[in-house]
């Protein structure tokens, strides 16, 4: 999964660059007074921690690719205001101070990592996850024009479908892939600015990926993230 997502960022940063000179170089097209700006989407974020217990931070790779196809449905007749709802994949790795381990009797353990005294190589809880997002949409775009502003107000709907908690140290490595108090129903908010092909994509986690979860020393596990990176659009 870890070795997926960077190259999955390595390629998302090509093909931006690749896009860029190509939507530059478009012709002109014929006017089209029923035009819609249905798009497919690639982004890649960097997941910054919210919501977690005293003592746990990032630590090593935490970031996230997201791709997807979105249908553009005008409001007015200007057609610069929409709502737009799509379908798409997500893959999201958190490398954090959190350990979650399983006891004999199936029970979760979740351990802050900043408070023990324990030599790891790894820590991290990673997602892959399908998404439904639905947007508001306001742009300066035409018919005739490629280049344009943009401010899209977002909500996701998603399902997780496969979650991994993965825990590395010399000799001993643990993954956990069925915790009971994982949400697998996600909500999320998003906003994104643009112009052309940079976009700027903010996104919060409404609900926590944890219910009834408590640390070892009786601290509260909700867990939240908000994500922040570049999303490029395509025609």
């Amino acid at each position: 999964m870890l070795r997926c997502l960077q190259l999955c960022i390595c390629f998302f940063l090509g093909f931006l660059s690749y896009n860029t000179f190509a939507q530059s170089t478009l012709p002109n097209a014929e006017s089209d007074t029923k035009y819609r700006e249905d798009q497919f989407y690639i982004g890649a974020t960097y997941n910054v921690l919210a919501d977690v217990p005293t003592g746990v931070k990032i630590r090593g790779l935490s970031g996230g690719i997201q791709f997807g196809f979105l249908r553009d449905m005008p409001l007015n007749k200007r057609r610069n205001v929409a709502i737009a709802i799509g379908a798409g994949l997500s893959f999201n790795v958190y490398g954090q101070l959190l350990f979650i381990g399983e006891e004999a009797d199936g029970k979760t353990i979740f351990t802050v990592l900043d408070d023990q005294d324990v030599d790891f190589t790894r820590n991290s809880f990673s997602t892959s996850t399908v998404d439904v997002p639905v947007e508001l949409r306001w742009r300066t775009s035409t018919a005739e024009t490629y280049t344009f502003w943009r401010i899209y107000a977002g909500f996701n709907i998603g399902y997780t479908y496969w979650h991994k908690s993965t825990f590395k140290q010399e000799g001993n490595n643990v993954n956990q892939t069925d915790i009971p108090e994982f949400q697998k129903l996600r909500l999320g908010t998003s906003l994104t600015l643009g112009y052309n092909s940079f976009n700027f994509i903010a996104s919060y986690s409404l609900n926590p990926f944890f219910k009834d979860a408590l640390t070892t020393d009786g601290q509260e596990v909700l867990f939240r993230t908000l994500q922040l990176g570049m999303v490029f659009y395509i025609l």
